[in-house]
């Protein structure tokens, strides 16, 4: 079983990485050894510090805001990987709020693994049509099963 104190300070920093990207913060990467590796949908997979402020750069472009809620994060912890499963939401470049009623919830998962207490890999796993603009992609018309949170 791993050492409780760095299995807290892991959780610690991951939830940090939500509040920097939450913030825009450049200072993200100092919690990320230098050959990260990063993968999000529509970006694929990315190595290093370098690359992983693309893919900030590209994203956050995008967006006005967005926000994770801490409070709402389940941890799983296996070895040296911590899983985090959540809801987000933010403000599109165009004004558009998300998640959309109806559409969707603002469900995401990321999949860290450490080193140490440096996120060595962060794969996102998230709808990256964060606005539901892409209606051709709803298969099943207006009948929408929502979780009850």
């Amino acid at each position: 079983m791993p050492d409780s104190a760095l299995t807290r300070k892991r959780i610690d920093v991951a939830t940090d990485y939500f509040r920097k990207i939450d913030s825009g913060d450049p200072t993200i990467v100092d919690i990320m050894t230098d050959d990260v590796e990063v993968y999000f949908p529509k970006f694929g997979v990315g190595y290093g510090k370098a690359e992983f402020m693309e893919l900030a750069k590209g994203l956050m472009g995008s967006l006005q805001s967005i926000q994770h809620d801490l409070d709402r994060m389940t941890f799983h912890v296996a070895g040296d990987h911590v899983i985090v499963e959540g809801f987000e939401s933010g403000v599109m470049a165009d004004g558009a709020p998300w998640p959309v009623e109806g559409r969707s919830e603002g469900r995401f998962a990321n999949f860290f693994r450490f080193e140490g207490d440096l996120i060595k890999r962060v794969y996102v796993y998230v709808d990256p049509d964060f606005a539901s603009a892409h209606k051709e992609r709803f298969l099943w018309g207006d009948h929408v099963r929502m979780a009850k949170a």
